[in-house]
């Protein structure tokens, strides 16, 4: 992602999986939304925090030869499926710190990157500088504290619960903002943008599932950190058989896509 003390870091090998997960769940509301600015030849896009770059190859598909991407982010070791695009640039970028691209953007996505800075408000206004008149701001975050579990064993879910809960504190102590999905729609317009639609999607996820892997991955990541917050071993041995039991079943992060447009 985006940010030096970002706490999820694509430094370990959890970050290949991870990103897997999410792009199996979510990359298809993502598509969605994008599809709605109406992307397309000829267009300027920039991918903040493109992750393993699929979302930007999908882009250049659409924006054509006359088009361009740029995909950026802080770790851009994972950017291997757009290596070969002429149309794409990747570049490792840091959205809080770095000078901005020059030019202006047609198109400028960031999924899963605000929320993690403490500075959100700050690349909102960088963002929103780089665009072209007319042109569309897409963020997209995740609200982490809508996501129930809707079924588990007998006493399994408080388990699941005191671990994600204990994933949720490390990371606001990092300056992050688990539910900052919910406040999407509302900064996009406090920061001058218009016509703003908002799309939230969510799905089941039940044990042994390809998504219920993004919490199989963030936790194992974080494991001694969870430790040391005072999860114990054995909490944290019990949340990693509860994701394989198929008996289990809990509603996937929201993820809340706000579209903006600037005059």
């Amino acid at each position: 992602m985006l940010v030096a003390s970002y706490l999820l870091g694509n430094d370990l090998a959890q970050a290949d999986a991870r990103f897997d997960a999410l792009a199996r769940t979510y990359d298809v509301a993502s598509k969605r939304v994008l599809t709605a600015t109406e992307v397309g030849p000829g267009w300027r896009c920039w991918d903040v925090g493109g992750g393993d770059g699929r979302i930007g190859a999908w882009l250049a598909e659409r924006v054509g030869a006359d088009g361009s991407v740029l995909v950026t982010d802080i770790d851009p070791r994972w950017l291997r499926d757009i290596e070969d695009l002429p149309n794409v640039v990747s570049r490792r970028h840091d959205v809080v710190r770095d000078e901005l691209p020059d030019g202006k953007f047609d198109l400028i996505h960031a999924r899963l990157v605000l929320l993690h800075l403490p500075e959100r408000h700050l690349v909102l206004d960088r963002l929103i500088g780089c665009l072209a008149p007319g042109g569309y701001l897409v963020v997209e975050d995740f609200d982490c504290e809508r996501a129930p579990v809707l079924a588990a064993p007998r006493g399994s879910a408080l388990v699941f619960e005191a671990v994600i809960g204990a994933f949720h504190g490390l990371l606001r102590e990092r300056g992050a903002d688990p539910a900052w999905g919910r406040s999407l729609a509302t900064a996009l317009g406090d920061h001058g943008l218009s016509r703003i639609v908002t799309d939230i999607f969510s799905v089941t996820w039940t044990g042994g599932s390809p998504g219920i892997d993004l919490h199989r991955v963030n936790v194992e990541q974080l494991a001694d950190q969870l430790r040391a917050s005072g999860i114990s071993g054995r909490q944290l041995a019990e949340f990693r058989a509860l994701l394989d039991d198929p008996a289990f079943a809990v509603r996937s992060y929201p993820l809340v896509s706000a579209t903006g447009r600037r005059a």
